[in-house]
């Protein structure tokens, strides 16, 4: 049985990534003899953080990853996010080891953190579709809103991080046909990129097509679309429906305050058991995120479980869905959302609509398949 050692930096505030990497060790597990080693990001930075900020090269983090290498033996290191406790340090210390690297990229970031100014990250465009990062008048690359030392840092992370992805010889992981084709673009080894999703757990059940409530559940925050989204739920103006909003976020108060209406609801942060048990019982399921998605996790889990969803006709979002699937709205449309919102409310044959996105889950998401793929990506 080959050994795997997956490696990652969990977020300060637990999210949609790591959720998806704990379902991935789950499945893994079940074939290889799998072991994980999580550097955790904390607001407290020690000496060797600060040093790796320049450097990137973390000395701690190094030191862990060698000890845990000539303990296990590993015959695969399957990374995850290095950002920035774990640092780039560690892919060094992999290429000389002669040890199988996969490389799984959830985001975008290794796409907008490569300039420090603003105009090689936007180029011609005002809006960067990959992080919702504007144009206006800045100069500076301030990926992180909120400052400008942080975004420094990432700038000088992302650089060398987006030369290490292109340039070694590790097989990379992406979710979409979307995705593969944005890194042929930039001129990425077409061979060294493999389609390999998120688990997702099938939960077979029925439709409840007398549900009074469509659900949202992600980040409370401009970036997501949130605002947009319930302005449009508004304008549908649907009788004895109900919006259900599940999540924290910068903007959750705010909207809170504003749309404090009966049948707008905010749930606030929920685990991961109680979010699903609403889910399953939804009309349907709502984004309108104004960023391309790696794998849109609630779209996902929604179809696992029969409810069908409102999304925009953006990026690789369409891909997890039937072909001629019909409840999809043009991006910043959201005359076009409402409508859709509307139709699928009134839909007659709702319950086959609710089969075919399970169909499709199925398909995509069916363990065998997945193990094969795993397979087939450590043979190449």
């Amino acid at each position: 049985m080959k050994k795997i050692l997956v490696v990652n930096t969990s977020y300060s505030q637990f999210g949609g990534e790591d959720s998806n990497i704990i379902d991935e060790i789950k499945l893994l597990q079940k074939n290889f003899d799998v072991e994980y080693l999580e550097y955790k990001n904390s607001k407290r930075l020690n000496i060797f953080d600060l040093i790796a900020f320049f450097i990137g090269s973390n000395y701690s983090s190094n030191k862990l990853l060698k000890h845990k290498i000539n303990e296990f033996n590993p015959d695969v290191v399957y990374v995850h996010n290095t950002w920035f406790r774990a640092n780039l340090g560690i892919f060094k210390i992999l290429k000389k080891s002669n040890i199988k690297v996969l490389v799984k990229i959830h985001n975008f970031r290794y796409y907008c953190t490569r300039h420090f100014f603003i105009v090689g990250h936007l180029k011609s465009q005002n809006i960067c579709e990959m992080c919702n990062l504007s144009k206006g008048k800045r100069i500076f690359n301030k990926y992180f809103q909120n400052s400008y030392l942080k975004s420094f840092f990432v700038i000088i992370y992302g650089k060398k991080y987006y030369k290490i992805l292109k340039n070694y010889d590790f097989q990379l992981l992406v979710m979409t046909r979307f995705q593969r084709k944005i890194l042929e673009n930039l001129g990425f080894n077409s061979n060294n990129i493999n389609i390999y999703l998120n688990p997702i757990n099938i939960i077979d059940g029925s439709f409840n097509s007398d549900s009074d409530y469509f659900v949202y559940a992600g980040r409370i925050s401009t970036e997501k679309g949130t605002e947009e989204l319930i302005n449009a739920f508004i304008e549908a103006k649907l009788e004895n429906v109900n919006l259900k909003l599940i999540g924290d976020g910068k903007n959750l108060e705010t909207l809170k305050d504003k749309y404090n209406f009966p049948n707008i609801n905010f749930l606030g942060e929920l685990d991961n058991d109680s979010t699903l048990k609403i889910i399953k019982n939804a009309r349907g399921v709502i984004t309108a995120t104004k960023m391309y998605e790696g794998q849109p996790r609630l779209l996902c889990e929604a179809s696992s479980m029969k409810i069908p969803a409102v999304f925009p006709k953006f990026g690789g979002m369409s891909e997890f869905f039937p072909d001629d699937y019909e409840f999809k709205f043009e991006q910043y449309n959201y005359s076009d959302l409402s409508n859709k919102l509307i139709q699928l409310h009134e839909h007659k044959n709702i319950k086959d609509i609710s089969n075919n996105v399970f169909d499709k889950a199925c398909s995509l998401f069916d363990e065998k398949i997945m193990v094969k793929k795993f397979f087939d990506i450590l043979s190449k």
